[in-house]
């Protein structure tokens, strides 16, 4: 009987992710509200944990997750998640970019027409008693250019939303094609010039390395006087300081904050400003939002451990339900072809290099080469998979290099691995018979047809009559059934290989009674899952 994955939801979400988590083949426990002590005393028994943003998975709640495939976060922040360490362990983590789109979008035109009219300093004059009609004169945004700063699903939204009421818009976004800007709508634009042209400029990127403070005191100063600004995605893409040192000089006339730097922010520069407004990262808050994040949450997690559905992962490639069937036999047979170089080469290796041809160039590269990698490292240590192997890589140093090529060599679909060693560029290659089955066709320039499952043993000889009798000869003596023979050769009379499958594990006894036959260069045990 297959024992079902179990999975911890560790923060308030929808009840009904626990019920799809339940109808999809999961146990699932609700526990919520623990320390980080408790949580990592727990954790151990899980294969997955379902969170918003109050746990917190650091490095010692991962150390004792012994048993933890997959971590996802009902939203789109995973600051809560230690990502370079769920890597190195091999543990998934997926996000939810597109549950709270909609809602966060909203919250930023939302803020641009707050900004715009003055609603909440009005609102909070009137109901002191006050009747401050003359103190408040706004702006239409009707006619005004607004700068997005990410144009991306969120950002997206809000051009479409902002062009319903007769906005222009810009578009600053390395990522954004020409194609997409003019079905969006919009104009796209380098920063400098959005910056000079903007009327209000509203943000929706994440905060990396190349983002940090992209409004800084130098860009906030090129933009137009009596620009606006609003920030809905995340703390840090504007220097706080000097965004409040240009709201009291007046230069920048309103800014809307839903997001810090430091939160929760309890004390900020921004605070007391002139036509400051702020909310306490409300952007995904709306009970929509929180039903739609918390059910996709459970779907990709539950698809995850029990069909090997991969979506919204960050630190794995995706696979779509329309992928996953297709690329399955493809991903077994890049892992084979993997392992088996990795358990031939004894020298070591500063290159690997995958190589798709035919079809299987036609498909989505990365989670074949991340099961080559896998396959290949597994050799050294038996915790790598498909997560964490592509981080391992790195971390050794190792260039891995990706090639397709769309026509046909002698297989309609052909994976080919390649290693540089000292010995030389040494390479295998395999193929899928009727679509499904890996098969072996080519080892190390010697074409040989094998399957590759269970234990092996591989041989190199001088290819003379006999060979086959006296090997056959000895297994048999001890005990070893063989499965299949799988032979190849260069030339009659030259080098040839020898792939045997055998029922069980070959002692070393044997292998060195093997290697002592006449004609025999190399023997070596393989084993595939």
């Amino acid at each position: 009987m297959t024992t079902k994955p179990k999975v911890l939801i560790s923060d308030k979400m929808d009840p009904n992710a626990a019920r799809i988590f339940e109808a999809r083949g999961c146990d699932v426990d609700v526990i919520t509200g623990e320390t980080p002590e408790q949580l990592i005393a727990r954790i151990g028994e899980y294969d997955g944990l379902a969170i918003r943003s109050s746990t917190k998975v650091t490095k010692e709640v991962l150390a004792a997750a012994k048993n933890l495939k997959v971590i996802g976060r009902a939203g789109i922040g995973v600051d809560n998640v230690d990502i370079p360490a769920a890597s190195a362990q091999g543990v998934v983590v997926m996000n939810t970019p597109f549950g709270n789109s909609i809602t966060t979008a909203e919250h930023a035109i939302a803020m641009i027409f707050a900004l715009a009219r003055q609603i909440p300093e009005a609102n909070a004059r009137t109901q002191a008693g006050e009747w401050p009609k003359n103190a408040f004169m706004g702006v239409e945004v009707t006619g005004k250019t607004l700068g997005l700063i990410g144009a991306g699903n969120i950002g997206s939204i809000v051009a479409s939303r902002a062009l319903g009421v007769k906005m222009k818009v810009v578009a600053f976004d390395p990522f954004l094609t020409p194609e997409r800007a003019v079905e969006m709508g919009v104009e796209k634009v380098e920063l400098d010039a959005l910056l000079e042209r903007a009327d209000f400029i509203t943000l929706h990127t994440p905060l990396t390395d190349q983002t940090r403070n992209i409004l800084s005191r130098e860009n906030l100063l090129k933009t137009k006087n009596g620009v606006r600004i609003v920030n809905c995605a995340r703390g840090g893409l504007i220097d706080e300081d000097a965004l409040k040192d240009l709201l009291v000089s007046g230069h920048v006339a309103g800014a809307a904050l839903d997001v810090f730097k430091t939160e929760p922010a309890k004390d900020s520069p921004l605070f007391g400003a002139p036509n400051f407004i702020c909310t306490p990262h409300l952007g995904a808050s709306t009970t929509e939002a929180q039903v739609n994040v918390a059910l996709q949450v459970a779907e990709q997690l539950a698809d995850y451990l029990v069909n090997g559905g991969v979506t919204n992962a960050l630190n794995m490639p995706s696979l779509s339900a329309e992928e996953a069937p297709k690329l399955k036999p493809y991903m077994k047979l890049a892992e084979q072809l993997g392992s088996m170089v990795g358990q031939l080469t004894r020298d070591s290796v500063p290159r690997i290099s995958i190589h798709t041809e035919g079809a299987a160039a036609e498909l989505n590269m990365k989670p074949m080469v991340a099961a080559v990698l896998a396959g290949f490292l597994r050799v050294q240590s038996d915790t790598v998979n498909m997560v964490n192997a592509p981080y391992l890589a790195k971390e050794r140093g190792l260039e891995v290099r990706e090639v397709k090529t769309e026509r046909e060599g002698d297989y309609h679909t052909l994976i080919r691995v390649s290693v540089k060693t000292e010995s030389g560029e040494r390479s295998v290659a395999g193929t899928l018979f009727n679509n499904v089955e890996p098969r072996l066709v080519e080892l190390f320039g010697i074409k040989v047809e094998a399957e590759l499952a269970g234990h092996m043993m591989y041989i190199v000889n001088e290819d003379a009559p006999g060979f086959i009798g006296r090997i056959g000869t000895l297994l048999g003596e001890n005990g070893i059934n063989i499965g299949t023979f799988n032979l190849g050769r260069r030339e009659a009379g030259g080098e040839a290989v020898l792939l045997l499958s055998v029922d069980s594990a070959v002692p070393e006894t044997v292998l060195k009674q093997a290697c002592a036959l006449p004609g025999v260069k190399l023997v070596k045990a393989l084993a595939f899952a």
